[in-house]
Formats: structure tokens, sequence, C-alpha cells
């Protein structure tokens, strides 16, 4: 009986682009249980590739929605066979790639709330949608719609003040806005519009589940400060939407007990709870356990900043979402295209193609780089909008070239520059507790860690993150079983595994890039001065 005790866990779930994952993650916060369903691979009927369809026109991108319904049968009668205790989860939660949307048909909820224990969900849900190939977070064929959001509120800048960010193409609000004028006839045949995450929660609850507010503020349709639905952008892209959207819910809410279904097919206990499902960018935020002040880095193809907020400044560039784990707070989210492709080229144009003499190149060097500084990006970046490389001495004069090592520090300084200064700019300030999360490929190179402890002035960890989005859901739902919003979410993750400390900032390093910092979003205003075109 004990036995059984000490392995009472939760359930965190992942439905992102090219699979589904879930993790079991006991008391302690260990986790001792793993799989997945790969989506090219396992189910290959669907003709995927990354787990999407792309489109003749290159900018529609899709997937079949019944394929995450057939994802989920295939690792529930995975995890059945292996001998999974389902009569032991107390709580479930999950995340689902961002932006994503899903269309349910008239009458699809009443199929829902009566499905037969005996049969796979996707036998009984295939007539359930609408739209059969949904929009997912690559399409960028909403540019029109994107024009026409923006133009109703006023402009990009009173969307991202309104909305938490600019219009996007990817975001659900311009997708729901294309499917209302190109297909009509589906959109009035649709009850409900999930996000992923809140339709892969509607299969465990057996009926509709509510967005959330933090995936919720990946729509372009969310007030982020009142965390209603805005009636301006709700209007500006169909008629009716409130209704099919349904009221959104703080992140911790538990959204109900775990559809019957599963209680009998599976052995699930009937006070098994649900805890509202979120994107796969809050998840991870809660996988890593940041907390107020803190950011994580990750240095991957882009680099990606995730960044916790008390009081943001949305901007014409990068997102603001309501935290997923403290409904007070915000969190930020920057990306930046040229990650690890940029620092390998300029490894194998400056370095030999050696890491070992890129990192000596980086030991070599002082900090500030004797006043040099560089922007590479070889392909159109997005914060900010600049492509070519370009090189400034200190006395801010354009040079063609840079001798090997003062490249190598360039580039690694100048991307961490540019993360602190687009940081700022949505309302980011380093506490005296503020610590950074590495994660990614560049995350291993400590001489790369050493110059982000000392541009941003705090200290650097890595963390094991392979998992973070299905970890952070199992987190979560730990989080909405102790009661959500009155419980820190901090309290109830204290036993998972700390970050390892490998970097701390320079003394001195504070001064130097200080003046730095001035210097380098001066000259990114010159570059994007002088390569946009007159205004329109």
């Amino acid at each position: 009986m004990a036995e059984r005790a000490a392995r009472r866990c939760c359930l965190g779930w992942d439905f992102s682009t090219q699979q589904v994952k879930v993790v079991a993650v006991d008391a302690e916060l260990s986790v001792f249980y793993e799989d997945s369903v790969h989506f090219d691979r396992d189910l290959v009927e669907f003709g995927t590739q990354g787990g999407v369809h792309v489109h003749k026109d290159g900018l529609t991108v899709t997937s079949p929605v019944l394929m995450w319904v057939q994802a989920l049968d295939v690792i529930l009668e995975k995890m059945k066979a292996s001998g999974f205790d389902f009569s032991q989860v107390l709580a479930l939660s999950g995340a689902g790639q961002q932006h994503g949307s899903v269309y349910w048909k008239t009458g699809a909820g009443q199929v829902l709330t009566s499905l037969s224990p005996d049969l796979p969900l996707r036998e009984q849900l295939q007539a359930c949608f609408s739209v059969s190939d949904c929009p997912v977070w690559m399409d960028s064929s909403t540019a029109a719609q994107c024009r026409q959001l923006e133009a109703a509120v006023g402009g990009a800048r009173a969307l991202s003040r309104l909305t938490g960010s600019r219009a996007y193409e990817r975001f659900t609000g311009n997708q729901i806005a294309k499917i209302y004028q190109q297909n009509p006839e589906a959109y009035s045949r649709t009850e409900r519009i999930s996000l992923v995450s809140s339709f892969a929660a509607s299969l465990f609850l057996g009926s509709y589940s509510p967005v959330d507010h933090s995936d919720g503020s990946g729509m372009n349709l969310l007030q982020i400060q009142d965390k209603v639905w805005s009636q301006a952008c709700l209007g500006a892209c169909a008629p009716r939407l409130e209704e099919k959207l349904g009221r959104p819910v703080p992140s911790c809410s538990v959204v109900g007990a775990i559809s019957s279904y599963f209680v009998q097919r599976y052995g699930f206990p009937p006070g098994c709870k649900v805890v509202a499902f979120t994107g796969d960018n809050p998840a991870s935020l809660a996988g890593m356990r940041l907390e107020e002040g803190d950011i994580a880095v990750s240095l991957g193809t882009s680099d990606t900043l995730f960044l916790w907020l008390q009081e943001p400044t949305p901007a014409l560039e990068g997102h603001i979402f309501c935290n997923p784990v403290d409904p007070q707070h915000y969190m930020a989210l920057l990306c930046f295209k040229n990650g690890s492709l940029m620092r390998e080229k300029i490894r194998d144009e400056s370095a030999s193609g050696s890491w070992s003499e890129f990192s000596k190149a980086l030991q070599s060097t002082e900090m500030g780089n004797g006043g040099n500084l560089g922007f590479y990006f070889d392909v159109m970046e997005i914060t900010p909008e600049i492509i070519g490389r370009h090189r400034f001495s200190a006395e801010n004069h354009e040079v063609s070239a840079f001798p090997r090592d003062v490249e190598i520090r360039a580039l690694i300084e100048g991307q961490f520059l540019a993360k602190k200064i687009h940081a700022e700019a949505l309302g980011y300030r380093v506490m005296p507790k503020t610590k950074i999360l590495a994660t990614g490929g560049a995350s291993h190179n400590r001489d790369i860690l050493q110059v982000l402890a000392d541009v941003f002035g705090t200290p650097v960890y890595i963390i094991d993150t392979a998992n973070s989005a299905c970890v952070g859901s199992a987190y979560r739902a730990f989080h909405g079983l102790a009661a959500g919003a009155d419980v820190p979410f901090a309290e109830i993750v204290k036993l998972a595994p700390n970050p390892r400390l490998v970097a701390t900032p320079t003394p001195g390093a504070s001064q130097v890039y200080e003046a730095l910092l001035q210097r380098y979003a001066m000259l990114e205003q010159r570059i994007l001065s002088q390569t946009r075109g007159p205004p329109e």
C-alpha cells in the first residue's frame, strides 16, 4: 500500500508541432514515466512533414485535427500496454503549440459528453470538426487580416497595448478572420473554437474546456490587463465570436474532473482533476521554474528569451502574455532568428570550425572588445528588422572587417546586448535576485555563458529542459491541485532539481556594458534608418 501511495502522480502532456508527449511526475517531483507519439513516423497515414502540411502557396500551413486525436488514442494504449497505473493519477494538465486553432462542428459538444468507452476517440470524433486541417503557428497567410485588425483598433501600437502584441499572421484572431472570410459556411457550422491547448483539455474533460489567460494572450484578442476578450478585436475578426470562444479562465484553474470515458476505458480515478492546459511557451516557463525577475535564454537555431515581468510595457516587437503560474504578473517572449547558425558561421570563418578556438578568442579578448561593436544578421532579423553584417569601431565608424578574435567577441557581445536592450524595452529590469537560466546548444559553452553573465550583470545557471513544456504541465497540475493562485508556484516546485551555477559576472562588467548598451542601441537605430525606405 505504501508503494502505491508513493507513486501518486500528475501527468503533463505536450501537444507540440511534431509529436504528442507525456510525462508522469510523482509527489517528490521526479519524472518516472515518459512516452511520445511522433506524427511523421507513427501516424504516416496523415502524410505530414514535420507534423504539418505546407500548402502550394508556401504560406498556408495546417495540421489534421484527427491526427492529434489519434495520437492521444495511441499514446494511452501504449501506456496501458506498459502497465502504467492510471488509478494513481491525481490530476493532469498540458501544453499545446501556441496560436493553432480547432473548429468544433455544431453538435460536437454533445458527442464529447456521451463517448463510449468501447471505442477509440478518433472513431467517435471524426465527424466533429467543421475545419479538418487546422491552421498552426507556422502559417503566414493572413497578412490582409492583420492589417484589417490593426486598422480597426487604431494601429499596431494600440493593438499591442491592448493585447500584448501587434498583429502577427500566426496569431489566432487573424486565422479565425481568414476562415470566416474565405470559408463562411465552415465558420457558421462551428459551435466552438479552441486553441490546441484547450482542444486537448476538452478531450480529457469530455466537454469544452475554456481557453486559459496565458495561451489566450497569443491570439490578438485578449485584453491582457483586464483578462477579458476585447470587443473591438472580436468584432474586427468575425461575428458571434465571443460565444464560440467561451469565457477565458486563469491558467491555474481546475476546469473539471476527467471524463468518465477515461475512467472506464483506462482506469483513471473519477476524482482526477483537469487543470487548464496552456501554450507550450508558458508551460516551459513553468518547467524551468522561473521566478519574478528571472530570465530564460534558449540558445538554439533561433534564440528565445522568456522574461518574468511585473509591469509590462507592450511594444511593436516581442510578445507579452499573462503569466501561467502567477495571475498578477506577466511573461514576455522575444525571438531572434540569427542564433546558433550565425554562431556556427563565425566559428567556421574565424575559428577554423573549432569551438575550442572560438572559446580561446573569447578568453583572450577584453570585456567590451576595445569598443568594437558588431551586428550579425545573415537572415532578416525579427528584433530588430535588419539584415546584413555591420561592424563599428570605438569611434562609431563603420568598418569592413575585424581581426578574427575581435570578430568572435563582437558577435557574442552583440547578440547579448541586443537581448538586453529589447528585454528592457518590454519593461524588464534586472533585480538583486535575478538569475538567468540558459538552455539550448550554446549553453554547453562556458565562455559564451560568461559573456551572457557579464552583459546582463547577473549569474547564469543551466537546467535540464529536455521536456520543459511537459514537465512544466505536470508541475502546473500539482499547482492547480493545491488551490492554484492561493499557493505560490515556487512553493509547489521547491523539491524539483536545482539548476547549476555556471557563470557569475566579472567585477567591473556592469560599468563596461552600461556604456556599450547605449552605443549599441544608438547604432541599431542608425542601421535601421539607413536600411528602411521612406515612411509609408
